[in-house]
């Protein structure tokens, strides 16, 4: 471990889903090393006073049943930021993950996991940066041959198609349907109503997930604030928010989807 002159907290979460802003801590688990040698740890099963979707029990094997007599986490929150006080953070994926979503669940109970002057190591970060993710690393790993003629359009397409037939032949249980291998590769949480989840359903309303304005309706937007609207509209948003944004100023807006029968069926 590298000298340290604070502790240094690894932590990780199991959660309801993928939604950083919107979905629960189901389970955490903090392993914290300390600048003296030795470590401590903090590890809890929670409550997360809403349902677990089973495509999320099916991944992290814990079901509403599991957590129904566990605390909440207003219940153990005071006790976890007092064991992260004056930590520096790390974990795989906790910046774009683990630690957003840590900060709402400690909102949520009106208080606030203060990041100045703690750093914060993405272990993800160093994998991607040490070990090539690119397509000439692909084509080397999965079919052993070097990328000949790469970032020529054809040459790369090929390489492309030539790495997937092998994934496929190489793990046995990727689904062999479009429709399910793209669920499994790219899942959306279902509370999204675009591609990134700029704007979440909330019953059957559209709210906004960000900003000034998180956690208020694109519809009471639109009508009392058309400037941040354009703003939204002229920024670097995505163009599937972009598109639902249009569609409301028209006075289109979309239908929550009814759940599938075979969705039905497992919930």
């Amino acid at each position: 471990m590298l000298p340290l002159k604070k502790p240094l907290a690894f932590f990780d979460l199991e959660t309801t889903g993928i939604n950083p802003r919107h979905d629960r801590i189901v389970e955490i688990a903090v392993l914290k090393y300390l600048p003296r040698g030795g470590s401590r740890s903090f590890e809890h099963r929670i409550n997360p006073e809403i349902p677990i979707p089973a495509e999320a029990s099916a991944v992290h094997g814990i079901t509403d049943a599991d957590v129904a007599l566990e605390p909440t986490f207003a219940q153990i929150a005071s006790r976890l930021i007092e064991f992260l006080d004056d930590c520096d953070m790390s974990g795989f994926n906790v910046r774009r993950f683990d630690l957003p979503l840590l900060q709402e669940e400690f909102r949520r109970c009106a208080l606030e996991l203060d990041m100045n002057g703690r750093r914060v190591i993405d272990v993800q970060t160093i994998f991607h940066m040490r070990e090539p993710r690119d397509l000439s690393a692909a084509l080397r790993f999965y079919c052993g041959r070097e990328h000949v003629g790469a970032h020529g359009a054809m040459a790369d397409v090929r390489a492309t198609a030539e790495i997937f037939d092998a994934q496929l032949r190489r793990y046995d249980d990727l689904p062999r349907d479009i429709g399910k291998l793209e669920t499994l590769v790219h899942p959306q949480d279902p509370s999204w109503v675009d591609d990134e989840g700029k704007l979440v359903w909330q019953g059957n309303n559209v709210i906004i997930s960000f900003g000034k304005h998180r956690g208020t309706s694109l519809k009471q937007i639109i009508e009392r604030e058309r400037d941040y609207i354009q703003w939204i509209l002229e920024g670097s948003f995505p163009e599937s928010t972009k598109a639902v944004i249009r569609d409301a100023l028209n006075g289109v807006y979309p239908q929550r989807p009814q759940p599938t029968k075979e969705r039905e069926r497992k919930t």
